[in-house]
């Protein structure tokens, strides 16, 4: 296998630290790019360029006259910041790799399983179209200099420390001490969320291809829950048998809670499920391995073993019992 020089602008979210973890596996030369404070420690061997990822300037000296074989962007959000990029690595990475959203795709969905070929359009969401805008850049790119681009299109990806619930930990504390929890809408729409190990596979699959330059690529699994499912495993892990569950229309959430309403609306309230067959043909090793009933066991393993992660929101608290006020009366 032919080692290959990646660098990884952000490394250490969710998603990227296992995309980081997987090319080292591969031999890769990992070099990481980002301010030097993030939210999971990088592995042994790992090259750490630090600089503030928004000031060209700063970046330009962190990497100097350095070319790499990939470029992995996981922290650009809008076309200034891709903008940024094409500036600083045109012509010194033989691809360049974008973490766009599977939030992108038409919502609601006219079709499922959803396609690379699925229209973009989100009118409920400025961050899914701010990454169309920036696929938009990218495309034309590639069409008008042969910018060597992929675009990846993840959904929803999480790790142990990342929970799926509309009030993370804060919801598994209510569980555990017998308050309702809110589950948006009917909770019986499909939800595809995929481990970021499994994820990794398919990602790192991708790098130093030339089948997938100039290609967008949907990466998840094809684990697709429902949302009560998704829920009560959480309950499972928590170890909570009857939990006190409450559905709320997501109109009705975005309405008491208007920061909801993009992610709810935009995503979350539909059933997505994707068809993968585009990434599996050049990356034939990746599947779901990590189902949600084990990720969400590993999620509770790790905060109980880390007490200080714990962080409960007292504003979500209060929100859970106007909401579940709410639909009790109306009900």
């Amino acid at each position: 296998m032919t080692t290959r020089r990646i660098l990884y602008i952000g490394g250490t979210g969710t998603i990227s630290a296992a995309c980081v973890r997987r090319s080292l596996e591969r031999g890769d030369e990992v070099t990481v790019l980002n301010r030097g404070s993030g939210r999971r420690p990088l592995p042994p061997g790992v090259e750490e360029l630090v600089a503030d990822v928004r000031d060209a300037a700063s970046v330009r000296s962190a990497v100097g006259d350095r070319e790499f074989d990939v470029v992995a962007e996981f922290l650009a959000f809008t076309t200034d910041h891709v903008q940024q990029d094409l500036d600083l690595f045109e012509g010194r990475t033989g691809q360049y790799v974008f973490i766009s959203s599977a939030s992108a795709y038409e919502k609601p969905p006219r079709r499922l399983p959803v396609t690379e070929s699925t229209p973009l359009r989100n009118p409920f969401w400025q961050y899914s179209r701010d990454k169309i805008a920036c696929e938009d850049l990218l495309v034309a790119a590639h069409r008008e200099r042969g910018v060597p681009a992929t675009i990846i299109r993840p959904s929803h990806t999480y790790d142990e420390r990342l929970l799926p619930t509309l009030g993370g930990w804060t919801d598994v504390e209510r569980m555990r001490t017998g308050r309702p929890v809110v589950i948006h809408g009917d909770g019986t729409s499909l939800w595809t969320i995929t481990h970021s190990d499994d994820f990794a596979v398919a990602f790192t699959g991708l790098l130093g291809n030339p089948a997938a330059i100039g290609e967008a690529f949907t990466i998840t699994g094809t684990h697709a829950p429902t949302w009560n499912q998704i829920y009560g495993w959480l309950a499972d892990a928590a170890g909570v048998s009857d939990p006190d569950f409450v559905h709320v229309s997501s109109d009705a959430i975005a309405a008491f809670a208007p920061d909801h309403g993009p992610g709810l609306l935009g995503d979350k309230a539909h059933s997505m499920v994707f068809d993968t067959r585009k990434v599996t043909e050049l990356v034939p090793e990746f599947r779901t391995t990590i189902t949600f009933d084990e990720g969400a066991r590993r999620i509770v393993s790790h905060y109980d073993a880390h007490p200080d992660a714990k962080r409960i929101d007292d504003d979500h608290h209060a929100l859970s019992d106007r909401l579940a006020a709410y639909a009790r009366s109306a009900g």
